[in-house]
């Protein structure tokens, strides 16, 4: 796998070759071996996955867990659009927003570093997505931001009107929850 950064500090993309023939793929999406050789260290603790339809949008999730909450993420159905947000107070790359897209037969894994928020927009019909934690979902220190913020600006590519949970719609803004003291801090 080839691991490269991208343009928010911390935030890697992998890329893996992908094996197919008649009867379909097979693709490696996440080997601790190539992360270590690029610097970083992720170990995990839960795995979720997430099956969506099309413009669904999903987040902007981020974890205040006491510990972090560090990131692997690939597509494994269909194609979406993954987002990332810098929203680490003090970090070089605060307010910075990357988009990554992502098929399940592309072959791209992505790392967020703790700290970051996290989306994504579903651009088939149906998508799944599946992502590894470094540290376990604990409701006291998740935290959403609103994915259609105008001053994050996060350009999702929506084929229609985006389709929100009612967590996410009402979501404060960065700016209310910079105000809040509920961002995490860069280190």
């Amino acid at each position: 796998m080839n691991v490269r950064e991208l343009d928010i500090v911390g935030l890697f993309v992998g890329e893996s070759r992908v094996f197919g023939d008649e009867r379909g793929f097979f693709r490696e999406w996440y080997k601790s071996s190539d992360f270590e050789t690029a610097g970083i260290t992720f170990a995990a603790e839960q795995a979720n996955l997430s099956i969506s339809s099309r413009n669904v949008v999903r987040g902007l999730h981020y974890s205040l867990a006491p510990r972090g909450q560090a990131k692997v993420v690939t597509c494994v159905y269909g194609t979406l659009d993954d987002v990332i947000v810098d929203i680490r107070v003090g970090s070089p790359t605060f307010g910075s927003v990357v988009t990554v897209a992502l098929g399940a037969d592309q072959g791209t894994t992505v790392f967020l570093p703790a700290g970051v928020a996290h989306g994504f927009c579903v651009t088939s019909d149906t998508a799944a997505l599946s992502y590894l934690l470094s540290s376990p979902y604990d409701a006291p220190h998740e935290f959403e931001i609103n994915p259609l913020d105008p001053d994050v600006d996060v350009p999702w590519a929506l084929g229609g009107e985006a389709i929100l949970s009612e967590k996410d719609a009402a979501a404060p803004s960065l700016a209310q929850r910079r105000a809040a003291g509920e961002l995490p801090h860069f280190s």
